[in-house]
């Protein structure tokens, strides 16, 4: 993806998944943390921007962050790189437009590793992760098609 337009900002997206979601915001965190655990991995954190926002009587559509992985996943990548630790572990951002269209967002693992300069030889280990993170995003939005 090129770019969004945030505002009237346009924002780089370099590396930026993102998937439409066929459900409302509660129910694709009910999906995605469901499947994240159905998969093996550990959800660490939930942050709910849009209830710290509230805290300090600020208004913002619901936002979600979730933060998850899984040691054998992760382990190999930060040993060939320790500052790849900044990215990990993997982490969703469900966020619900003005128009109330629900997006899931996420750091392409691929281009993670090229922001790292992993090299080749941790590919393997890189596309299981972008086939993880694919499926999880695919089934917590109800596509049939991973982003």
């Amino acid at each position: 993806m090129v770019g969004a337009i945030c505002g009237e900002v346009a924002l780089a997206t370099t590396g930026l998944t993102t998937a439409p979601s066929s459900f409302g915001q509660s129910e694709t965190i009910q999906r995605l943390n469901a499947v994240i655990e159905a998969a093996g991995m550990t959800v660490f954190a939930k942050i709910n921007h849009a209830a710290a926002a509230e805290d300090v009587h600020l208004a913002l559509r619901p936002t979600e962050l979730v933060i998850f992985g899984n040691a054998k996943g992760g382990t190999p990548l930060m040993q060939a790189c320790q500052a790849i630790g900044i990215d990990l572990p993997l982490k969703v951002l469900v966020y619900q437009e003005v128009s109330g269209k629900v997006q899931v967002a996420y750091n392409d693992p691929n281009w993670l590793a090229e922001r790292h300069r992993l090299g080749v030889a941790l590919a393997p280990a890189v596309a299981a992760i972008t086939a993880a993170l694919k499926m999880i995003v695919a089934r917590s939005t109800g596509s049939h098609t991973p982003p």
